[in-house]
C-alpha cells in the first residue's frame, strides 16, 4: 500500500483495473490447468499402463514360450537315444538345429546326471564346460533340474550377474531329461535363455513411444525388492530425474514360473509427459498478456476521463495556497456527477474560507492589543515578587545561621551531659573501687596478723624439734657406746660371741647413721629457724605499709565522695542548660520552618508568574502566527 501512495490517481485507478482483470484471469486458467493436468496425467498413466501390462504380457508369453521348448526338447528320442547309448553326434545335430532356429537361446548343453557336458549346440559350450562337472553339480539350477522343477528364486538369482560358463545374462532353464521306459533321469538339458534378447521383445513398445514423440519412455523390470532385472534404457543414459511410473505385477494365472512377484514399469518423464500442458501454458500466457495490454490501455483512458476535472480543481487549490488568493473562483464545466459536486462543494469551501479568514484578521488585530496590555501588568507584579522574594531570602538565611548556632549550642550540651554522665560513673566505680580497696587492705592486715602469729607458732615448733633431734643425738651415742661395749663382750666370748658381735656392729652402725641423721636434721632446722626470723621481720614490715597504705586509702575516699557531691551539682547545672537549649532549638526550628514555607510559597508564585509570562509569551507568538496567517490571504 505504501508503493500504491505513491502513485496518483489515474495510476492508481489503472493497476487496480488490472488488478482485477488478472484476480479474474488466474483462477480461471489455473482451474483450467488443473483439469487439464488431470485429464493429462490419467491418459499418461493409462497409457503407461497399458504399456506395462503390454511388456508384462510380452515376457511372460515370450518365456512361457521358451520353457515350453526347453520341455519339449526334453522329450526328443535322439536326445533321450543320445544318453541312454551314448551316441552324441546325432544330439549335437539336433541341438545344433533347434539353437538355431531359436537364437534367442545362448546355447543347449545335455548333462548327464553326474554334471559332464555330453552334447552342446555350439563347439565353444563344449570348451566352457569341459574339466568343470564339480561347478556343474553345485550349481543351484542343476540341482533344481535333478529335483524336476524351475525355482523362481534361482532363475531371478541368475540374472543378478553374468553365467560364469556363458559370460553373459542368461537364465538358465535347466529341466531333466527322462527314460522313456522306466521313468528315472538319465540326463539335465540346459537351454540358456539370452536375457539381452529381450530388446528385441520390447522394440515395438518403444517404437510406438517414439512415435508419439516420448523420448524418455523406458521400460524396466524390477524384482520385489526393487533390483533391476532389465531396462531399455541404453546404457550411460542418466535415470529419470521426475518419472512418472505405471507398475504391472504377475496376475493369479501366470504361466511362467520365473515372472513370479516381478514388477513390470513403464515410466516417463514428466516434463516430456505434460508437454501439452506447457504449450496451453504458453498459449494462455500470451492471450492474458494481450489481454492484459488491452485492458491496460482501455483503464488509461476511463482513469483520465474521471481524473481530468479533479486535476483542475488540484491546480485551483495549488494557486490559492501560492498565491494566497481567495478570490479565485470555482468552475463546473457542466458535470452533473460526483465531480460536478465537487466542484460546487470547493467553491461554498472558498465563500466560507474568506468569510473566516475576514474574521480571523479582525479578531487578531485585538488579540494583539489585549496581549500586549496583559504582558505590561505581567511584567510589574513579576517585579514586586522578584523584591519580596529576595527580602524573604535574607530572612531565611539569617533563620538558617541562628538555626544552626542553636544545634551547635544544644550539641555542646548533649556532649556536656555526657561527660558529666560519665564523669559521675567514674566517680560512683571510684568509690566502689575505694571501699573495695579498704577491705582488701583490712583483709591483707588480717592475714598478715594470722601469719605472723602462724610463723611464730612455727618456730616454737623448731625449737622443740630442736629438743627431739638432741633426744634422739643422745640416744645414738648411748647405743654406740653400748655397742661398743657388746662387740668387747663378743671378742672375749671366743667362737660363741661371734653372732653376737656381729649384731653388736649392725647396732653401732645404725647409731652412727642416727648421728648423721640428727646433724642433718640439726642443720635444716636451723636454716628454718633463719628463714622464720626472715619471714617474721618481712610480715613485720608489710604490716607497717599496709597501716599506712589504709590510711591514705581513707583519704582518698573522703577526697572521691567530696569530687562526687561537686559533679552532682554540675551535672544538674548542665541538665537545666541542655533542656534551655532544647527548647531554644525547637524555637527556632519552628521559625525556620515558618521561613521554609514562605519562601517556597514565593516561588511557587515566582514560578506560576513565570508560566504566566510564557503562557503570555505563547499567547503573543500563536496572535502574531495568526496575523500573519490571516495576512496571507487576499479577500
Amino acid at each position: 500500500m505504501r508503493l500504491l501512495s505513491g502513485l496518483k490517481l489515474r495510476g492508481r485507478l489503472t493497476l487496480w483495473i488490472c488488478l482485477l482483470l488478472v484476480a479474474a484471469l488466474v483462477p480461471a486458467v489455473g482451474a483450467g490447468v488443473h483439469v487439464i493436468r488431470r485429464n493429462l496425467e490419467q491418459q499418461v498413466r493409462g497409457v503407461l499402463q497399458v504399456e506395462a501390462d503390454g511388456l508384462r504380457d510380452l515376457i511372460e508369453a515370450s518365456l512361457h514360450e521358451r520353457e515350453a521348448n526347453a520341455r519339449a526338447w526334453t522329450e526328443d528320442a535322439i536326445v533321450r537315444g543320445a544318453l541312454l547309448f551314448d551316441t552324441y553326434a546325432k544330439s549335437d545335430a539336433v541341438l545344433t538345429s533347434l539353437n538355431g532356429r531359436h537364437t534367442s537361446f545362448a546355447g543347449l548343453v545335455l548333462f548327464t546326471p553326474d554334471g559332464r557336458a555330453v552334447s552342446v549346440s555350439q563347439p565353444q559350450l563344449r570348451q566352457a564346460f569341459a574339466g568343470r562337472e564339480q561347478e556343474v553339480r553345485a550349481s543351484l539350477w542343476f540341482q533344481a533340474a535333478l529335483e524336476d522343477r524351475l525355482d523362481p528364486a534361482i532363475l531371478t538369482g541368475a540374472l543378478a550377474k553374468k553365467d560364469p560358463f556363458l559370460d553373459r545374462l542368461v537364465m538358465p532353464l535347466a529341466l531333466p531329461v527322462l527314460s522313456p521306459i522306466s521313468g528315472a533321469r538319465v540326463g539335465v538339458l540346459l537351454a540358456a535363455y539370452d536375457w539381452g534378447q529381450l530388446e528385441k521383445v520390447v522394440t515395438g513398445a518403444l517404437q510406438r513411444a517414439q512415435d508419439r514423440g516420448q523420448k524418455s519412455f523406458t521400460l524396466e523390470i524390477l524384482t520385489p525388492d526393487g533390483q533391476s532385472l532389465f531396462s531399455a534404457r541404453a546404457e550411460g543414459t542418466p535415470n529419470l530425474s521426475n518419472p512418472v511410473r505405471a507398475e504391472a505385477h504377475k496376475d493369479a494365472n501366470h504361466r511362467f514360473s520365473a515372472g513370479q512377484d516381478w514388477r513390470f514399469v513403464a515410466a516417463l518423464e514428466e516434463t516430456e509427459a505434460f508437454l501439452p500442458l506447457g504449450r496451453f501454458l504458453q498459449l494462455s500466457l500470451l492471450a492474458g498478456a494481450a489481454l492484459l495490454g488491452i485492458a491496460v490501455l482501455a483503464a488509461w483512458a476511463l482513469a483520465r476521463g474521471v481524473t481530468r476535472p479533479i486535476a483542475t480543481l488540484s491546480e485551483l487549490v495549488t494557486r490559492v495556497v501560492r498565491e494566497g488568493d481567495l478570490t479565485q473562483k470555482v468552475e463546473a464545466h457542466g458535470h452533473q456527477d460526483e465531480v460536478g459536486e465537487l466542484a460546487s462543494a470547493f467553491s461554498r469551501m472558498m465563500d466560507h474560507l474568506r468569510e473566516s479568514t475576514t474574521s480571523l484578521q479582525q479578531a487578531t488585530r485585538v488579540l494583539g492589543q489585549t496581549v500586549g496590555e496583559l504582558t505590561q501588568a505581567t511584567e510589574q507584579q513579576e517585579r514586586i515578587l522578584t523584591r519580596q522574594g529576595a527580602a524573604i531570602q535574607e530572612t531565611q538565611v539569617t533563620a538558617k545561621e541562628i538555626q544552626q548556632t542553636s544545634q551547635l549550642a544544644a550539641e555542646r550540651s548533649q556532649a556536656v551531659l555526657a561527660l558529666v554522665a560519665r564523669a559521675r560513673e567514674v566517680g560512683g566505680s571510684g568509690q566502689t573501687a575505694l571501699g573495695a580497696s579498704l577491705d582488701g587492705f583490712e583483709q591483707l592486715r588480717d592475714h598478715g596478723t594470722r601469719l605472723a602469729e602462724g610463723i611464730s607458732s612455727l618456730h616454737e615448733r623448731t625449737h622443740q624439734i630442736g629438743g627431739i633431734t638432741q633426744t634422739v643425738k643422745d640416744l645414738a651415742d648411748q647405743s654406740n657406746m653400748l655397742a661398743l661395749n657388746a662387740a668387747i663382750e663378743a671378742a672375749r666370748s671366743g667362737e660363741h660371741g661371734k653372732g653376737f658381735g656381729v649384731v653388736a656392729r649392725e647396732i653401732r652402725s645404725l647409731a652412727d647413721q642416727s648421728i648423721q641423721a640428727t646433724d642433718r636434721v640439726r642443720d635444716i632446722l636451723d636454716a628454718i629457724r633463719g628463714g622464720i626470723r626472715d619471714t617474721v621481720a618481712l610480715s613485720e614490715e608489710g604490716q607497717r605499709h599496709s597501716e599506712a597504705g589504709l590510711a591514705q586509702v581513707r583519704e582518698s575516699g573522703q577526697s572521691l565522695r567530696a569530687l562526687a557531691d561537686i559533679i552532682q551539682d554540675n551535672a544538674s547545672a548542665a541538665q537545666q542548660i541542655a533542656a534551655a537549649v532544647i527548647q531554644q532549638n525547637a524555637g527556632i526550628a519552628q521559625i525556620f520552618m515558618a521561613v521554609t514555607d514562605l519562601s517556597r510559597m514565593m516561588d511557587d508564585t515566582l514560578q506560576a508568574m513565570h508560566g504566566t509570562q510564557r503562557m503570555t509569551l505563547a499567547l503573543r507568538g500563536v496572535a502574531e502566527r495568526m496575523e500573519t496567517v490571516a495576512g496571507v490571504w487576499r479577500v
